[in-house]
């Protein structure tokens, strides 16, 4: 019977081995510039002209150190993209990234409103059956008979 660091015969060593999963932050700053720029298989300077441009926010370390996230070498690549694939310059990109950040805040804001009326129709609703049972009456919606277009009756009045 063999223990964990006994070896077995013919003096072969047993190793055991440990899978570890690390999961990082995607926008956590891990990456060196060094690092990045081979993740974005793209020069250093390159990045270095992106965050000038404001195409990129590397964070800092305490001794000012450019830390890469994971999310910022995606954002390189599809830049990479689109100025050798698409053949945008960094104008273009930049104006395509405002477009995105500005198409991406409005969904937000739709998502917000469609959850904002959805609360007030539950609430509608809510309000609807409180008051039918009060009255125990049905409720009719103002306008609902209403013909289209509306009938006119011509009025004549005696004094005319």
């Amino acid at each position: 019977m063999m223990a964990g660091s006994e070896q077995p015969r013919g003096g072969a060593r047993r190793i055991e081995s440990h899978r570890v999963e690390v999961t990082v932050d995607e926008d956590r700053g891990v990456f060196m510039i060094s690092v990045a720029a081979e993740l974005a298989e793209m020069h250093p300077q390159t990045l270095r002209i992106y965050e000038a441009r404001g195409l990129i926010t590397p964070k800092r370390s305490p001794k000012n150190t450019r830390l890469y996230s994971q999310r910022d070498v995606e954002r390189l690549k599809r830049i990479q993209h689109m100025t050798n694939e698409e053949g945008l310059n960094l104008a273009g990109v930049e104006t395509v990234l405002e477009m995105e950040n500005r198409v991406e805040a409005m969904r937000a804001e739709l998502e917000a409103m469609r959850q904002r009326t959805r609360e007030l129709e539950t609430q509608l609703t809510e309000e609807m059956a409180r008051v039918h049972e009060r009255l125990h009456t049905e409720i009719v919606p103002y306008g609902a008979y209403e013909p289209d277009p509306p009938v006119e009756i011509p009025v004549r009045r005696a004094d005319a």
